[in-house]
């Protein structure tokens, strides 16, 4: 921290001797809402930092990508890194890209509580602020907020739940099915902001279920705080389903799981195979190609089809508005309280996938071709 400040220090010296250029440290990191008073094309060609989670799910690989693309085809410079899901790394990555003049930075969270120093810093040098995906909480210096309606891809979950179950029937009517039908829930990690909002709206569906006794939770864990999976691992999930199996389904029928997650699914589904029980409606989330192949193969029931190259192309666009001193478009200014202040966010609509219709939405809309989707990667 000690150089970077020295090095502000240095460039605030030489920008007092050049009066002329007094007037222009709105593109640059000359203080809180420098970007008010930018000129266009002043900030043409600066550094824009990405800073990504993890390269264990295909998703946030595909999502670094799409974002440096995009803003490299605006004449901009990327620094993408990823963390490795360890919140010092990610820590020291967005500390790295500040140092290195970094004007915005991109941020998708792995804790969403741990970078309050780091954007602290950030907003002293007014460099402006776009949470990804993943809500950032505690800090004043969170600027936007890019993401899908999360709540509503909960509720998408518990509906495709329900759906597979049959007491739903397609177009959402209570198809008078009383069971009971013996179901799981999963969470996902307890330290993404998102994963509250996929499990709220999921059980604003399921919980009326659970009241009337159509669905039964055999081993009574309802709770976010029981169900939730850290890190949204795999391994975590397959764990905790053999777990629940071995403890709670002796001689009972296991009829469908609450999943938030691809990664999480693909655990449930390997515990369930593991223990002989066929195929239960198994719920998911973006819509990756190993769990795409699944859903052709009728093992995985659903996933949330989101097309994140627009989340790309809105948090890029998010970023050349600010460098250029304008106010980026949102659609929703009430929703996403960061415990600081309310986040001004643009949210993207998402997609329920089946077997019934991922061609249609996953391959004809060209997000993957038929082949990656048929071989599963």
């Amino acid at each position: 921290m000690l150089n970077r400040r020295q090095l502000l220090a240095g460039a605030a010296a030489t920008t007092a001797l050049a009066l002329s250029l007094s007037a222009c440290g709105g593109g640059g990191r000359g203080g809180a809402g420098a970007d008010e008073s930018a000129a266009p094309g002043s900030n043409a060609g600066a550094l824009i930092g990405v800073a990504m989670p993890t390269k264990t799910s295909e998703r946030w690989i595909d999502d670094g990508n799409n974002v440096k693309s995009k803003l490299e085809a605006m004449g901009y410079k990327v620094d993408l890194q990823y963390a490795n899901d360890k919140v010092p790394d990610q820590q020291q990555q967005i500390e790295s890209m500040l140092n290195n003049g970094a004007k915005a930075l991109i941020v998708a969270s792995i804790d969403g509580t741990a970078l309050t120093t780091q954007l602290a810093d950030a907003g002293k040098d007014g460099v402006k602020i776009i949470a990804y995906d993943r809500l950032i909480n505690g800090s004043p210096n969170v600027d936007y907020y890019v993401t899908f309606d999360n709540e509503k891809v909960g509720v998408q979950q518990g509906t495709s739940l329900l759906t597979g179950l049959g007491i739903l029937d397609a177009a959402g009517k209570d198809t008078g099915k009383k069971g009971p039908f013996n179901v799981e829930l999963f969470a996902g990690s307890p330290d993404d902001n998102n994963a509250t909002f996929f499990y709220n709206g999921a059980m604003s569906v399921l919980q009326p279920y659970i009241d009337k006794g159509t669905l039964k939770v055999a081993s009574g864990q309802t709770k976010f705080q029981q169900v939730a999976t850290q890190q949204w691992k795999l391994d975590t999930a397959q764990a905790r389903m053999e777990t629940i199996l071995n403890g709670f389904y002796s001689g009972k029928d296991l009829d469908g799981v609450l999943s938030p997650y691809d990664g999480i699914s693909r655990g449930i589904l390997n515990a369930t195979k593991s223990a002989g029980i066929d195929n239960p409606i198994v719920t998911g989330q973006d819509a990756e190609k190993p769990s795409d192949k699944l859903i052709l193969d009728g093992v995985q029931y659903s996933t949330i089809f989101k097309d994140t190259s627009k989340l790309a192309d809105t948090a890029s666009t998010m970023v050349d508005a600010v460098l250029n001193g304008k106010t980026p478009e949102t659609n929703d200014t009430t929703t996403y309280n960061n415990k600081v202040k309310v986040v001004p966010a643009y949210l993207h609509d998402s997609v329920i996938i089946t077997k019934d219709n991922l061609k249609k939405e996953i391959v004809d809309s060209g997000y993957y071709t038929e082949a990656e989707v048929e071989k599963g990667e």
